[in-house]
Order: structure tokens, then C-alpha cells, then sequence
């Protein structure tokens, strides 16, 4: 049985602007953050790609990963994830490759295949819908066939990014990804912190079909997480309305900056939404140390996960800090 004192805790930031700060604020806490869960041990600290969202910032997330790399100086950095529809994959590798050269061993490239926006932004982004034959297959194969090295004669290189070893994880919120890790010989992430519907069906198709490959002997898997960690059981849980407003924003199709927590959400829900938000926030841990420790122990126990992605937004820096300190202390 896995215990929760040896599984990796690693952090998932989307740079969260808050109402009444700027976008620089979110890149001095995300950097700050960063600093402070690599003092306290964190594992790996990933970025997530979103585009045209007012409560997000990490849209250039290439950018943020080398920001972030360059003010730390051991904790892994990189994607959770790179939506790979949005780009060539010749200039992923070409982003990598020089992430990885300039902080070698410490890069990683987590990838998806959602488009993380909705159509009017996939059309700035200069998107074909009109072809519909390049899979998100083919595109994570192409970027493979980058990282690889070049080939004698190979007429489009990677430079950098030829023959330089970026891991890569795909990560997935269905079944589709799970099945292409499997395949691929590929570490997985499920997304269990905002749609863990089906998540033990992803993982059991995962580890059922994995084929290892050079990359990977067996299956890997990392579940990420939503916890709002405070002192007390009861703060906790006012902290965490902080969450329940952002996907209650979301399931109406506001996409709002960061609120300050409530009181009582009642006045803000229908109970049909309330429904819909703690379904979503299905796999959330949240309370005092205690608490969090039985609840991140009870996911282990249920998923068997090698490593734990770990989100936790509240609506004040500090108590975004303390709630990574108070993980770290109950999983020694």
C-alpha cells in the first residue's frame, strides 16, 4: 500500500489574478510560490496554458516555465499543460530545447489535447477548423520525431531541441489521452481537480494497456488535486468558497478574476448548481491538517498514484502559502 510520506507532492499554478490586483501581482506570487514549495520540497511545479480567461495569466506558459526556472534553482518546471492543438509541434520542440538547455535535467513538457478556450479565441489563434486530419496523435509523435536526433539529411530541424531529452506526460480529463499513454509507452496525468468523472476508468485503461518504451518501463500516473489546506477545519472551508465562486463562474460562462471568500454560498448558488460545482470539486480535500492528511492518503488508497499534482488557489497570497506548508507537513 502507498503511502502518502513517499509519494511525490508536486504544484500546479495558473498564475490567478485576484479582483483588485494586476497581472504583475500573479507573476510575483507565482515565482514566490515557486521559491517556497521548492524550500519546502515539492517535487515538480507546472504551468497551465489558457487563453482569453481575465482570472488567468499563464497563457505564455513557455515564458512563465523560464521565468520561473531561472528564480528557482533545483524544483522541476514545466507544463500541465501545453494544449499541443494550439501550436506546431516544431515550435514546442524549439521552445523546449531551450528551456532544457538553459536549466538542464530540471524541464518537463506535460501535454494536452483540449484547446483550453473557446472558438472565437481558437480562431485568433489562427486554428484551421477546416482540417480535421491532424490528431493529437500524429502531433505528439511529430514533436517526438523533433526531440530526437536529427537524422542524417532530416531537411526541418529542432535547433535547439534535436536530441535533447525533454519528459513528456500527457495528461487527459477522459479516456482518449489515457489510452494514448498507454500506447505511446508515456507517463499520465489525470485532470481529477476539476473533472474526475472518469478518473479510475482513465487509470485502469492506462495501466491495463501501457507498453513500455525507452521512455518509460512501467505505467506512471499523477492525479491532480484541488485542497484548500488552513489551520482549522473551519477556515478551510471559508477559504475554499474562493474556489467554489471560480467554477460556479465557470459552469455559467463567466470566466472572473480570483473572489474573496463568502461566508455562505448559499445566497450565491441554485441548489442545481451547488450540485454541479462539489461534483466538479468531487476529488477536493479540504480542512485542517488532519483532514487533509486522511484525504490525500484516501486518494492515494484509491488510485494508487505514484505522484500527487497539487492545486490550491485561495484568494490571499499567504494563505496560498500556508496551505502548501500544511501539506508538506502532514505527508512526512
Amino acid at each position: 500500500m502507498k503511502k502518502l510520506s513517499s509519494t511525490p507532492l508536486s504544484v500546479l499554478d495558473l498564475a490567478p489574478i485576484a479582483e483588485g490586483k494586476n497581472i504583475a501581482d500573479s507573476f510575483h506570487n507565482t515565482l514566490d510560490l515557486a521559491k517556497h514549495v521548492e524550500s519546502l520540497g515539492y517535487h515538480r511545479f507546472w504551468l497551465a496554458e489558457h487563453h482569453n480567461l481575465e482570472g488567468i495569466a499563464s497563457a505564455a506558459t513557455s515564458v512563465l516555465i523560464g521565468y520561473v526556472a531561472g528564480g528557482t534553482s533545483k524544483i522541476r518546471v514545466g507544463s500541465g499543460g501545453i494544449m499541443l492543438p494550439n501550436h506546431a509541434p516544431l515550435v514546442i520542440a524549439e521552445q523546449f530545447g531551450t528551456l532544457e538547455t538553459l536549466y538542464p535535467g530540471r524541464i518537463d513538457l506535460g501535454l494536452g489535447r483540449a484547446p483550453g478556450t473557446d472558438g472565437f479565441t481558437m480562431r485568433a489563434l489562427r486554428k484551421d477548423f477546416t482540417n480535421k486530419d491532424v490528431e493529437f496523435s500524429d502531433q505528439v509523435q511529430e514533436l517526438q520525431y523533433f526531440f530526437a536526433p536529427a537524422a542524417p539529411g532530416q531537411k526541418v530541424k529542432a535547433v535547439p531541441g534535436a536530441g535533447i531529452d525533454v519528459p513528456i506526460w500527457l495528461l487527459g480529463s477522459s479516456l482518449y489521452s489515457a489510452q494514448l499513454a498507454a500506447v505511446l509507452g508515456l507517463p499520465y496525468a489525470f485532470a481529477g481537480h476539476f473533472a474526475p468523472e472518469m478518473m479510475m476508468q482513465a487509470i485502469d485503461l492506462y495501466r491495463v494497456g501501457f507498453q513500455a518504451s525507452k521512455h518509460l518501463k512501467s505505467p506512471r500516473v499523477m492525479i491532480g488535486v484541488q485542497v484548500v489546506a488552513a489551520d482549522s477545519d473551519e477556515k478551510a472551508k471559508y477559504l475554499a468558497t474562493t474556489n467554489y465562486q471560480r467554477f460556479l463562474g465557470i459552469i455559467r460562462n463567466q470566466r472572473v478574476l480570483l473572489k474573496p471568500p463568502v461566508q455562505d454560498m448559499d445566497s450565491l448558488w441554485t441548489p442545481m448548481e451547488k450540485e454541479h460545482v462539489l461534483q466538479k470539486l468531487g476529488t477536493a480535500v479540504i480542512g485542517g491538517p488532519a483532514k487533509v492528511q486522511e484525504g490525500l492518503q484516501k486518494l492515494i488508497d484509491q488510485t494508487g498514484a505514484d505522484e500527487l499534482m497539487i492545486v490550491s488557489d485561495t484568494f490571499e497570497h499567504a494563505d496560498r502559502r500556508r496551505s502548501f506548508e500544511i501539506i508538506k507537513e502532514v505527508s512526512v
